[in-house]
């Protein structure tokens, strides 16, 4: 069960990105859980912020050229996240708890 809240914390990246982690890390008492949601919920928020400095920077490059950089790097960013959060829920479900 540890493992499996655990990684659903992870995988929410397809469904719930920030609802399931934070319930996960507020209603479990395990620690292991917490510390698995709370890294799941990091790892959700940071293309946010990521994505929030690019914009305010695409704001103020006025160049074409530069928003263009800026977008496919919030792309990469994003697709660097999901794929931590999918190796990482893959990781908890085959680890020993």
């Amino acid at each position: 069960m540890r493992q499996l809240l655990s990684s659903l914390s992870y995988f929410s990246i397809f469904f719930a990105p920030f609802i399931l982690p934070i319930i996960v890390w507020i209603a479990s008492n395990d620690i292991y859980v917490e510390k698995h949601a709370k890294r799941a919920l990091i790892s959700h928020l940071f293309p946010v912020v990521a994505g929030i400095i690019l914009i305010i920077m695409a704001i103020g490059s006025g160049s074409f050229g530069a928003v263009l950089g800026y977008v496919v790097l919030f792309g990469a960013i994003y697709f660097g996240a999901f794929v931590y959060n999918v190796v990482k829920g893959i990781q908890v479900l085959q680890e020993y708890a």
